[in-house]
C-alpha cells in the first residue's frame, strides 16, 4: 500500500468518525465517554492485528520514552486544549484555524529533520488546502457567556501538540518502532488519562440506550481505522505534512455531510471553501 491510498481510507475514516462524533453531541453523550471509546475500542482491535500477525511490541526504555511523551504531549494534553479552545472561542472556527494549520509546520519542520520531499505542485496544494479552509471554518462571531480570551493560547497548544504527535511519530519509527508498537502503547496511555479524567472530575457514567452503545461502538472503530491509516501514511508519505494536509482537508467533507444530516449551516462561503479545498486535495493527489 502506497502513501496516497492510506492517506485516502483517513481521510474517509475522518469524515464518517466526526460526522458520528456530531451525532453522539447531538444525543448529549457526554465528551469524556466519546473520546474513552475513541482510545479505548481502539485498543482491542489493534492488539488482535498485532497478535495475528506476530507483531513485537516489547518497548526499549528509549521507544518508551518517545511513546509517554507523545501520549501526553502529542495527544491527550492536545485533545483537552482544542476542546476548551472551542468552548471559549468567540467562534469556534477561529480555534480550528489555528490547530489544523500545523499541517504547515510540519511540512516545512520534516524537509529539515527527515530530509523530506517537497515538490513546488505539493506546496502550493498545501497552501490551497489551508487557505479555502479559512473560509469553511469562518463564520459571524455571536458573544455568549463562555468567551474567553484563554482560547488563543489554547488553540496554539493544539497547533504544536499534533503537530509534535506527527514529527514524533515520524522519528519513533526511525528507533525502529512499529506501527502497531505506536498504535497499542498510544491507546494504553491515552485511555488511562481519560480514565483518571473521569475518576477525578466524578464525571457520572450516562444512561445509555442501545443506539448510543452502537454509536459509541462505531465511533471506536472508525478511530482505530482513522489512527492506524493515518500513522501507515507518515511512516510511507515522502513528506508527513502531505498527510496532514489531506487529513486537514477532510474538514470540507465534514462540512458537507453535517449540513446533509443535522441542517447545519452551509452558505456560499463554505461552499466555495469546500470547492476550493477539493481541488487542492486533487492536486496534492494526482
Amino acid at each position: 500500500m502506497n502513501w496516497i491510498i492510506a492517506s485516502l481510507i483517513m481521510f474517509a475514516s475522518s469524515v464518517a468518525l466526526y460526522v458520528l462524533i456530531r451525532k453522539a453531541a447531538l444525543l448529549k453523550i457526554p465528551t469524556e465517554f466519546v473520546n474513552l471509546a475513541s482510545m479505548g475500542i481502539p485498543f482491542f482491535l489493534y492488539i488482535t492485528l498485532a497478535v495475528r500477525n506476530n507483531t513485537h511490541l516489547a518497548l526499549t526504555p528509549t521507544q518508551l520514552i518517545i511513546m509517554i511523551l507523545l501520549s501526553v504531549f502529542g495527544s491527550y494534553l492536545p485533545n483537552v486544549a482544542s476542546l476548551k479552545s472551542i468552548k471559549f472561542a468567540p467562534n469556534p472556527g477561529y480555534s480550528l484555524i489555528i490547530s489544523k494549520s500545523y499541517v504547515v509546520f510540519t511540512t516545512i519542520v520534516a524537509i529539515f529533520l527527515f530530509n523530506s520531499h517537497l515538490s513546488i505542485k505539493s506546496a502550493l496544494a498545501i497552501t490551497i488546502i489551508i487557505g479555502f479552509s479559512v473560509l469553511i471554518m469562518m463564520g459571524k462571531s455571536k458573544p455568549h457567556a463562555q468567551s474567553n480570551s484563554l482560547w488563543l493560547p489554547l488553540s496554539f497548544v493544539s497547533f504544536f501538540g499534533w503537530g509534535f504527535l506527527s514529527i514524533g511519530t515520524k522519528y519513533a519509527f526511525t528507533t525502529g518502532l512499529n506501527i502497531y508498537q505506536r498504535l497499542v502503547f498510544l491507546s494504553i496511555f491515552v485511555t488511562s488519562f481519560i480514565v483518571t479524567e473521569i475518576v477525578v472530575r466524578k464525571v457520572k457514567f450516562p444512561s445509555l440506550k442501545p443506539v448510543h452503545i452502537l454509536l459509541l461502538i462505531a465511533i471506536g472503530t472508525l478511530s482505530s481505522s482513522f489512527n492506524f491509516f493515518m500513522t501507515l501514511g507518515i511512516d510511507l508519505a515522502p513528506n508527513i505534512g502531505y498527510v496532514n494536509a489531506i487529513n486537514a482537508s477532510s474538514i470540507s467533507a465534514v462540512t458537507v455531510f453535517s449540513a446533509l444530516l443535522f441542517k447545519d449551516d452551509f452558505s456560499m462561503k463554505k461552499f466555495l471553501g469546500v470547492m476550493g479545498v477539493t481541488a487542492g486535495l486533487l492536486l496534492l493527489i494526482l
